[in-house]
């Protein structure tokens, strides 16, 4: 099993903050970015805060297995193992400045989506959760449809197992 950083894995270099929320959908809605009902949440929410200072950030997209995790996990055990392996989790911000950046996400396909499982193409964006209400919105993931990009939040619980499958994106601790 080929395990971070000796794995297939997709690095990139975001530039994030600068914009207020307001200007952040704004530019949102100009590139015909959709959203889901969880998304707009998570968006509106006020903990969902935002530099406005510009700054990069080092992001690491591999699957839940190239973390050592063969049978899948829970996000708490996800998270965890990739702090060992020296990734960090995303500031909430990224989500939206990432589904800006990366126009050219494979397309997921429609209607293949099974419930309680992350859909096929989604990269689910690591970070940390604003509520442990099992209603309220843990993240961001990106997908593309044939009817165009979406930033989408997702709702799972504690207990929920990720699939070893399932792709995530964390960032590179700073000095790394």
């Amino acid at each position: 099993m080929q395990i971070y950083p000796y794995c297939p894995l997709k690095t990139r270099t975001i530039e994030v903050g600068g914009l207020t929320k307001v200007q952040l959908i704004q530019k949102l809605e100009r590139n015909f970015i959709m959203m889901n009902e969880y998304g707009k949440r998570l968006l509106s929410d006020e903990r969902f805060k935002i530099s406005n200072v510009k700054y990069n950030l080092e992001t690491v997209e591999l699957t839940v297995r190239n973390l050592g995790l063969p049978n899948g996990g829970t996000t708490s055990h996800i998270f965890k193992r990739a702090r060992e392996l020296g990734l960090v989790l995303c500031p909430l911000e990224l989500g939206p400045y990432l589904r800006l950046e990366y126009r050219d996400q494979t397309e997921g396909g429609q209607g293949n989506s099974v419930q309680n499982q992350a859909p096929v193409g989604s990269v689910t964006i690591a970070s940390e959760i604003l509520s442990a209400n099992d209603e309220f919105p843990k993240g961001f993931y990106l997908r593309r449809l044939s009817d165009g990009l979406w930033l989408r939040g997702y709702v799972a619980d504690d207990l929920h197992i990720w699939d070893p499958g399932d792709h995530f994106i964390f960032c590179k601790a700073v000095g790394v």
